[in-house]
C-alpha cells in the first residue's frame, strides 16, 4: 500500500498552489443588499440588550429563589448559572423574533413611501466568481 503525503489534496496535486485564490463568500453581493437584523443597527443594539438582561435576569431569579429554598451554595451556583444561560438563550430568541418583523415593517413603511425603490438582485453571468450558475444543487443546470 501507498503512503499517502499528508499534502496530498483530493485532486492528486501536491501541497498548496501559489496559483490558488481565496474566493470570497457566496453571494457576496447579494449579502451586502439583505435585509437583516444584524444589519439594522437598532435592532443590532436591542438584540444585545436582551441578551444581557435575560442572562442576568435568568442568573438572579434562580439565585434567589435556589437561596430562599435552602439549597446548598454549590448547586446554588450551578443553576444560576444554567438558568442565566438558558435565559440569554430565550432572550435572544425572543428578540430576534420580534425585531426580525419590525425591520420588515420599516422596509416596507419605507418602500411604501417612496423613501426607498425595490431593486431587483444584481444578475451574474455564469461563470463569473460569486456564480452559483452551473453548480449542482442550484436548479440552473
Amino acid at each position: 500500500m501507498a503512503k499517502k503525503d499528508k499534502a496530498d489534496k483530493p485532486d492528486g496535486k501536491k501541497g498548496k498552489d501559489k496559483g490558488d485564490k481565496k474566493k470570497g463568500k457566496k453571494g457576496t453581493a447579494a449579502a451586502s443588499t439583505a435585509i437583516s437584523v444584524a444589519a439594522h443597527p437598532r435592532a443590532a443594539a436591542a438584540v444585545k440588550r436582551a441578551k444581557g438582561f435575560g442572562g442576568v435576569g435568568g442568573f438572579v431569579l434562580a439565585a434567589y429563589l435556589s437561596h430562599k429554598a435552602g439549597v446548598p451554595d454549590a448547586q446554588t451556583g450551578a443553576r444560576a448559572l444554567a438558568a442565566g444561560i438558558a435565559g440569554y438563550i430565550v432572550a435572544w430568541a425572543c428578540a430576534v423574533t420580534v425585531w426580525r418583523y419590525l425591520v420588515l415593517a420599516e422596509f416596507r413603511a419605507a418602500v411604501e413611501s417612496g423613501r426607498m425603490k425595490m431593486q431587483p438582485a444584481p444578475v451574474v453571468a455564469k461563470g463569473e466568481p460569486g456564480s452559483d450558475a452551473g453548480k449542482p444543487g442550484t436548479g440552473t443546470e
